[in-house]
């Protein structure tokens, strides 16, 4: 029963946000969807890579992010592929969020769609946006660690 409870399986994953922005906190959000946008979701039909997240009249809204028609269903019955959805987070979480946002100027990205015990939940993250000078970094950090690892290895 407990292995169950803690599994997920991620459904799409935004890995371009990592490299454009620097992820301080992240957190777990339900979302608010229609029936064709879960069953789409279920198929695996979801891009997270230009969307990201807005405060609105004390509520979070997930924005531009791109969740295929449900090909099985009439159009009249389809959703709209880039429609607005609301991020479920408790109250306190919004005003955590609110405060660092609006003061320090921080961005809410979404980083990965999974599905835990049937709900579908997002994670969102708090990011500072990167420079050039810091990727610049990030990608010589990483390289050399392969280095790293690729000597090791012969060794």
């Amino acid at each position: 029963m407990s292995d169950k409870s803690e599994s997920y399986k991620v459904i799409s994953d935004n890995r371009q946000a990592r490299y454009l922005y620097e992820i301080l906190e992240t957190y777990e959000a339900g979302v608010q969807l229609t029936g064709t946008e879960v069953k789409s979701i279920r198929a695996g039909k979801v891009n997270l890579q230009d969307g990201y997240a807005l405060i609105r009249d004390g509520e979070i809204w997930l924005i531009n992010v791109h969740i295929s028609p449900y090909n099985a269903s009439g159009q009249y019955f389809n959703h709209e592929p880039r429609r607005t959805r609301k991020l479920l987070l408790h109250r306190q979480e919004i005003r955590k969020l609110i405060g660092k946002v609006e003061q320090q100027g921080l961005t809410l990205v979404p980083l990965k769609m999974y599905l835990k015990r049937g709900w579908v939940k997002v994670s969102i993250a708090l990011g500072k946006g990167k420079k050039i000078h810091d990727k610049r970094e990030d990608i010589k950090r990483r390289e050399d660690q392969r280095n790293i690892q690729r000597a090791m290895k012969n060794y």
